[in-house]
């Protein structure tokens, strides 16, 4: 199929979606699918792979959030803040990161997320273990007001498709070309004059900031900023969702965010649905279950699907058409 028709459809799917599905639940896929793509960006056409994005992704949710709690600033501008805030991080953390590779490379992420998480446990305007609760969504522009779920769900709509955009447009450019061919082969990148540490490290500043516009918005949507998004398992969680969809694929970390997230939100339904069709009772502690059971999915992509969901899919399509070229 096209990919402008199937772009078109996938948008009118989401235009429709809210009067389905639940809007708060919908906003919430579409801010981790932006944290999925933001990580594959670095993984996925880099080659870097780093365990601290839970520290860009919960950053600018607390700056976001303390922006519109406590400091009254505008929708868009806490955001902004956000933002910024986890560029800024990310630009130390790169900095100190890419002087080292491979398994070096991800402690020190690991690390240095660590360390920042320790400084949200202590700080004061992140209310401790309590977190940052009762964040405004406040208006956009100060006309539209945010606050009904179906009109924040459009404004958090646009900020992923741009954040995507932001992605593809980026892969696509002569940067994202050199990104792969650091990611292929660094030496002979090295060798044909390009600054590899600097391409890596605005690869790394740039996945930040995108992590942080889906740490901030979700702050917006929620109404809450806890010590959990910036915990070393949001990272461990982000990594999952990538390679269950599909490492170095655009919309591979989209479908890997969905089934992740959906997976820990309607397990429990799920359970329940199971056990009022077949009367086996065991199906409702299903729910209870959401660590487990994601586990098995990524035991068995890692085994059967290598390249991820998505990935896979691509390699059939592209078998059967050198097959039928044949």
């Amino acid at each position: 199929m096209n990919k402008k028709i199937s772009y078109g459809i996938a948008f009118a799917l989401l235009l429709a979606a809210p009067f389905i599905i639940y809007p708060v639940f919908l906003m919430k896929l579409l801010c981790f699918a932006l944290f999925a793509c933001a990580f594959n960006l670095l993984i996925g056409f880099t080659g870097l792979l780093s365990f601290g994005h839970a520290a860009f992704f919960g950053a600018a949710g607390y700056i976001a959030g303390w922006a519109l709690r406590d400091a009254g600033l505008p929708t868009e501008l806490g955001i902004l803040l956000g933002v910024g805030a986890a560029a800024l991080i990310g630009l130390v953390m790169g900095a100190l990161a890419i002087r080292r590779q491979g398994i070096y490379f991800t402690m020190i992420t690991l690390a240095l997320a660590q360390m920042l998480y320790f400084v949200f446990l202590q700080a004061k305007f992140t209310g401790g273990e309590d977190g940052l609760q009762g964040v405004p969504r406040g208006k956009l522009l100060g006309m539209v007001d945010l606050s009904s779920d179906l009109t924040l769900y459009y404004f958090v709509l646009v900020v992923a498709i741009a954040g995507f955009a932001i992605v593809m447009r980026t892969v696509h450019s002569p940067f994202g070309q050199v990104l792969k061919a650091v990611k292929e082969n660094e030496p002979r990148a090295i060798s044909l004059g390009y600054d590899v540490d600097r391409y890596k490290l605005m690869a790394f500043v740039l996945s930040a900031a995108l992590a942080g516009l889906a740490g901030a918005t979700k702050t917006l949507v929620l109404g809450f900023e806890t010590l959990t998004d910036v915990h070393w398992s949001m990272s461990g969680l982000v990594v999952l969702m990538t390679l269950v969809g599909g490492l170095g694929t655009l919309v591979g970390p989209i479908v890997g965010a969905i089934i992740i997230i959906a997976l820990e939100n309607k397990l429990g339904d799920l359970g329940n649905l199971l056990a009022n069709v077949t009367t086996i009772e065991w199906f409702r502690t299903i729910g209870d279950s959401v660590t487990i059971v994601t586990g098995l999915i990524f035991i068995v992509c890692v085994l059967a699907f290598r390249r991820g969901i998505v990935g896979e899919l691509m390699a059939y399509v592209e078998r059967n058409g050198k097959a039928r070229a044949s």
